[in-house]
């Protein structure tokens, strides 16, 4: 298998990861504490925007390539078992549907509020000199 099929392959795989975890964050079953990191992750990878845009050079890639990839297989490894060959059934069949990707207002609020805090605190900063 070439090095760009390793890699299709790869970033396919974290796409349907991150839709399963958005069905394991629905699933009674899902303990609080995998919950609250499948929130986090599902939020910050459905948002429109990015936490570090894409245009800063290396590190607009880096959340993309590294952080969220490493966020979404910590959320895997605490999923139970049931719940996560039941949220990937649903991940694969949603893809095989082509109902596109879905979006998130909590992650846009968050990755918005995050900015707006490091601003004020910038500011904030500024102010004291």
């Amino acid at each position: 298998m070439s090095m760009f099929a390793r890699l299709r392959n790869w970033a396919q795989r974290i796409k349907r990861d991150a839709l399963t975890l958005w069905f394991a964050l629905r699933d009674p079953a899902t303990p609080w504490p995998a919950k609250a990191l499948c929130w986090l992750v599902v939020a910050y990878a459905l948002s429109p925007i990015d936490l570090i845009p894409d245009f800063i050079p290396v590190l607009g890639l880096l959340d993309d390539a590294l952080l969220l990839p490493g966020l979404i297989w910590l959320a895997v490894r605490m999923l139970p078992d049931a719940v996560l060959a039941q949220s990937r059934l649903r991940a694969q069949a949603w893809l095989q549907e082509g109902a596109g990707k879905p979006r998130s207002r909590a992650g846009f609020w968050l990755v918005a509020g995050t900015w707006l805090v490091m601003l004020a605190l910038a500011g904030y900063l500024i102010w004291l000199r």
